[in-house]
């Protein structure tokens, strides 16, 4: 499919190129090629249309990383190419079969997730150490490092129990991925830190929480937070809405 969306977006590129190109024979017509505005706002459309295609697949933080030289030679290549994409022999014809694309493509995605989890597990063991060391933060036994600002009410939340809070959740370089106020949610249907975390405070409880990333998203990490992420979140726990196990019948 993915190599069917390539060329998609490829044979655009090719319309565009010979609508814009074709070129008069004196003969008189009674119609007008699209003026230079339509084919501006054309050209940037499929501009839109490939940005989705690198976006949709994770390919492309920032131009920066796209050779633009072979970016562009590969379509030249596809305008030039002769035959139907769909013919067997059409491949043949490329630097590179497009019909490689979902094998190539997936290689170079993993092998970048792979680097990044590699470097924000390292990046995040050496910050929760020097962490460790500040003499207002404490760590657990599971390695979920704290600091309490406010305890709050002397009963603490237990899993159960649900709670409103208002919070913000920063990477480590400072970069806010998440904030709400007044959210509700019960404790343990959340990551493992802010279970643990909740768990240390009660209602008014203000706490900062460095969770390791293996309390939180993992290896796997998620759309708006990378592998091995350790995350950092500001809690102020408004509200307890302590849990009643249900009477036995």
């Amino acid at each position: 499919m993915k190599a069917i969306k390539f060329f998609a977006i490829a044979a655009c590129a090719a319309a565009l190129a010979v609508s814009c190109n074709t070129a008069s024979n004196g003969v008189a017509v009674e119609a007008e090629l699209p003026t230079a505005a339509e084919t501006d706002s054309v050209s940037y459309l499929i501009g839109v249309n490939f940005g989705s295609f690198l976006k949709g697949n994770n390919f492309a933080e920032n131009l920066g990383e796209i050779n633009m030289a072979e970016l562009k030679k590969g379509m030249q290549d596809f305008l030039e190419a002769e035959g139907s994409p769909y013919d067997e022999e059409f491949g043949k014809q490329f630097k590179i079969d497009p019909n490689e694309m979902s094998r190539i493509l997936n290689g170079y995605i993993s092998k970048k997730q792979s680097y990044k989890a590699a470097k924000n597990l390292a990046e995040g063991k050496a910050f929760l150490a020097k962490n460790a060391l500040k003499e207002n933060v404490d760590t657990t036994a599971s390695g979920l490092q704290y600091t309490i600002e406010a305890e709050g009410a002397a009963e603490k939340i237990a899993p159960q129990d649900t709670v409103w809070v208002n919070y913000k959740g920063t990477l480590l370089d400072g970069t806010v991925f998440d904030e709400n106020d007044s959210t509700m949610f019960v404790a343990n249907r959340v990551i493992r830190g802010w279970t643990e975390g909740l768990g240390l405070i009660g209602e008014g409880g203000k706490a900062t929480l460095y969770i390791p990333s293996d309390l939180a998203y993992g290896e796997r990490g998620n759309r708006s937070i990378e592998p091995n992420s350790v995350l950092v979140f500001d809690v102020e726990v408004l509200k307890v809405g302590k849990f009643v196990a249900p009477e036995a019948k």
